[in-house]
């Protein structure tokens, strides 16, 4: 794992231990990754485009299977249960669920029947009546527009429903996949205030993907830095935010307007030091 070293605790829901994937049997993309979510936390997993966050949530959530990926090394246990080898409506039932990228929902039904659809795998209709309540409580610009078509829903109210639907499934664990992307600053601050108004008063643990760094560490207990599929910095989110490296992966810019890679971040810091 790059060097770090996994730490288990007794109150960890989710276990990644040393995972690889590869995908068409030719691409390796996660090389080793080792993290864990303790029971309800929120953890945030950062990283540039393409260092392998969305691959991790499906190596989780067992949707690799639908891009030609396999979990090649490495094992990943939810509540003491191994998972890697699970289909994903296994992995639903016992309470993880992946809130995708891009604020995928059913654009031709109504918002409430996006919800609905949340709860499939239950059949108590007072339950839901509760949950619907629920979701509408943390949510109450979708009980104006419970009879709208999704479709023409605005972004933020779109990652609103996502994050609704997920809900109803009665999740002990969300895998919430970049859900500031495309939004406004103002929305980003809401949506990640409801989130952790979730993790707090519902207990849900979340493990949360994310570029904006600096929103996701603001509601995060603790935090993984990935970069070309590897774990490269893990750390409370405290030490995070106050980390220069990762200020200046994440914030800062060359002369030439390129970002830095964390791993040129570091180099260049042992370099500057080495030269004296």
């Amino acid at each position: 794992m790059g060097g770090l070293r996994l730490r288990i605790g007794d109150n960890d829901m989710l276990i990644l231990n040393s995972v690889e994937v590869v995908y068409s049997n030719v691409i390796l993309v996660l090389r080793g990754v080792s993290l864990q979510v303790p029971e309800g936390a929120i953890v945030s997993l950062l990283g540039a485009n393409g260092a392998g966050k969305t691959t991790t949530l499906k190596s989780i959530s067992g949707l690799l299977g639908t891009e030609l990926g396999d979990v090649t090394h490495g094992n990943i246990e939810f509540d003491g249960q191994r998972i890697d080898r699970s289909e994903p409506e296994d992995i639903v039932k016992l309470g993880i669920v992946q809130v995708m990228e891009g604020r995928r929902q059913f654009g031709h039904l109504s918002v409430e029947e996006n919800l609905r659809a949340g709860a499939y795998t239950r059949h108590n209709g007072a339950s839901l009546k509760r949950d619907l309540d629920m979701v509408y409580g943390y949510f109450p610009r979708l009980k104006a527009l419970r009879r709208a078509t999704s479709g023409y829903c605005s972004g933020g109210e779109q990652q609103m429903l996502v994050i609704g639907r997920a809900l109803m499934a009665h999740p002990k664990l969300i895998l919430l996949d970049e859900p500031s992307l495309g939004l406004a600053p103002l929305l980003v601050e809401e949506i990640f205030g409801i989130v952790k108004n979730i993790n707090e008063e519902e207990g849900t643990s979340v493990l949360l993907v994310e570029q904006n760094a600096m929103a996701a560490l603001g509601i995060a207990s603790y935090g993984y830095v990935m970069e070309n599929g590897r774990v490269v910095l893990d750390g409370s989110a405290e030490k995070l935010r106050e980390n220069e490296d990762i200020r200046e992966f994440y914030l800062g810019l060359s002369q030439l307007g390129k970002r830095k890679s964390y791993r040129e971040v570091k180099h260049y810091k042992r370099r500057k030091r080495w030269l004296g």
